[in-house]
């Protein structure tokens, strides 16, 4: 009988390196949200990959970064508590962009992870040219003496997707699947709806207000023919104002928030999609215990 491997793998960078695409790549479906603002990723989200020789079980997880509010710390937090639980890392770096000293710092931090074996990545390949991508393998190769490897790849391009999974699985202990065969992921149809609305909301919005951006749901219910599904959905901001940007001018950009939302939700539930969006301020919510409780911090 061959001998299958499986365990958890997660990626660490600074924000906005890609960790949540080659995520998503590699599993082969949409399962963490994706934006051009810093910090999107908010939970540990995991996706089931399934190869020949065993299962990943990869848990995308929040960038780390400096902390500015008591949200910031708590998602440092859980990224620290992921790392320590993990069988291997993928430290990531973009080839488009020099090795800086947040790159540094996170590929020092991997020493208090004894534990895990340590991969660095170098992703985005199908944007930089060759003397960029040689550039960044020889400065991410300096930064530690322990690679097991070192990967250039493109997750948009699926470039090199396949080599990094078999890379890693062999790093993984032998022993059985954790998730049954077809599981992608362990998220509830919940949580991934309030993510998909999440991610509709972020889409145009000014710098300020995506950290300020929280999702929660009411009820989803299908009616009783089966052929619409109604969601209920609040978008929790900060400030009055970040309600108004929001909704926009005679609430033309919350319809388009809600029209992008349901276009991929509707294939999630099977269903067409009734999506009511209610606005609502919670002051400060990120740095208000109390709040980041109810909000699911």
């Amino acid at each position: 009988m061959t001998e299958t491997r499986s365990g958890f793998v997660t990626f660490v960078g600074r924000p906005n390196v890609g960790k949540s695409t080659l995520t998503n790549a590699l599993v082969g479906e949409k399962i963490a949200i994706t934006s051009d603002k810093p910090q999107t990723t908010r939970r540990a989200i995991r996706g089931i990959l399934n190869r020949p020789g065993g299962q990943l079980v990869i848990v995308d997880t929040p960038g780390i970064h400096k902390p500015r509010t008591l949200l910031g710390q708590r998602l440092n937090d859980l990224v620290e508590q992921v790392l320590g639980d993990v069988d291997a890392i993928g430290f990531l770096v973009p080839a488009t962009e020099k090795v800086g000293p947040g790159d540094r710092r996170i590929a020092a931090s991997l020493d208090g992870y004894p534990r895990a074996k340590k991969v660095a990545i170098v992703t985005k390949t199908d944007i930089a040219s060759r003397d960029e991508v040689t550039e960044r393998l020889l400065e991410v190769d300096g930064l530690r003496e322990d690679w097991a490897a070192v990967i250039p790849l493109s997750a948009v391009a699926g470039e090199q997707l396949d080599l990094l999974a078999d890379e890693l699985l062999a790093l993984l202990p032998v022993g059985p699947a954790l998730y049954g065969e077809g599981v992608v992921t362990d998220e509830s149809i919940e949580d991934r709806i309030a993510e998909i609305i999440r991610e509709a909301a972020l889409a145009g919005v000014r710098d300020e207000l995506p950290h300020s951006i929280a999702v929660t749901i009411d009820d989803i219910s299908e009616r009783e023919d089966g052929g619409l599904t109604d969601i209920y959905a609040n978008l929790v901001v900060e400030r009055d104002s970040q309600k108004a940007i929001i909704i926009g001018h005679k609430g033309s950009r919350l319809r388009d928030v809600g029209a992008r939302a349901r276009a991929q939700i509707e294939p999630l539930v099977g269903t067409r999609v009734f999506l009511a969006l209610h606005v609502r301020v919670a002051k400060e919510w990120q740095r208000d215990p109390k709040q980041l409780g109810r909000l699911g911090f």
